[in-house]
């Protein structure tokens, strides 16, 4: 199916992914990832590997496949910077819970030595959320990250830093489970004591992005600075039972995300 949507409802709070929707963070992540793999042998974690034929696309299992046989990532996924930290322990995992949080507990180790610069994904990334606060819009950013590692970046990122335009910060170890379980959003309206309904836009660029905001019962938007084709994006989302979960809207860059918010709003007002 083409994901050829608008959100239902005009934005009342919008909440962002933060590696790779709002910042840049892939050189870090990466080295943090070369640094997780070859433990996943001495950790158990290989044999709990998403089992040949279960994965979503036949792309899913040749990654599965090469990790377990290579104890790495393939070269292509690490020459292209596509994929989120996230997305990959999904693909390699499944619903084994307990393996994800072993890896990611890993990757926290990691990525506690790698990390530190960190940059804009858009040039005027700052201008456009102004510009969703001009309209009224409360704004929070959401991440799987530790908040140690959030602290550092929220305050770092273009110089000065962005902590003063979110009305909310929720990390990954503030709630009991990661994305793609919809905690990290439902604390988040908490937080604001605003009400979880379609009013609230999750805008991030991975599927676990999408199903996170779709178990929440708000607003899925895709962030698709990656660049990903029509073709490719459907594939992601297929809208099958076993995978059901796609976007209300899909935007290739903030400026696509406040015009949408912006024609919304100007519909509700007009009615």
């Amino acid at each position: 199916m083409s994901i050829l949507q608008i959100p239902h409802a005009h934005p009342r709070v919008i909440l962002f992914d933060w590696h790779a929707t709002l910042a840049d963070t892939m050189d870090a992540m990466y080295y943090a990832l070369d640094d997780v793999m070859p433990r996943l042998a001495p950790l158990g974690l290989i044999e709990r590997l998403v089992p040949p034929g279960k994965s979503k696309t036949i792309d899913d299992a040749r990654l599965v496949k090469y990790v377990r046989e290579n104890a790495q990532l393939h070269p292509k996924i690490k020459a292209e910077r596509k994929i989120s930290r996230t997305d990959i322990f999904e693909l390699l995992f499944g619903d084994d819970q307990d393996a994800k949080a072993i890896a990611h507990r890993e990757f926290d180790k990691s990525y506690e030595r790698h990390f530190g610069v960190v940059k804009p994904m858009e040039a005027d990334a700052r201008r456009q959320l102004l510009a969703l606060k001009a309209l009224g819009i409360r704004i929070g950013v959401l991440s799987n990250r530790a908040r140690r590692f959030m602290a550092h970046e929220i305050y770092t990122i273009d110089g000065d830093g962005w902590h003063e335009l979110f009305d909310t910060m929720v990390c990954g170890d503030d709630v009991e489970r990661r994305k793609p379980h919809p905690d990290l959003v439902l604390r988040a309206l908490d937080d604001l004591q605003m009400p979880v309904d379609l009013t609230c836009w999750y805008v991030g660029d991975s599927t676990t992005d999408i199903v996170a905001a779709r178990e929440a019962g708000v607003s899925a938007v895709f962030y698709n600075g990656a660049g990903w084709d029509r073709h490719w994006i459907d594939k992601i989302f297929p809208g099958t039972v076993r995978h059901p979960h796609v976007p209300d809207a899909v935007v290739a860059d903030l400026a696509a995300l406040v015009a949408l918010a912006r024609r919304l709003i100007a519909a509700v007002a007009t009615h």
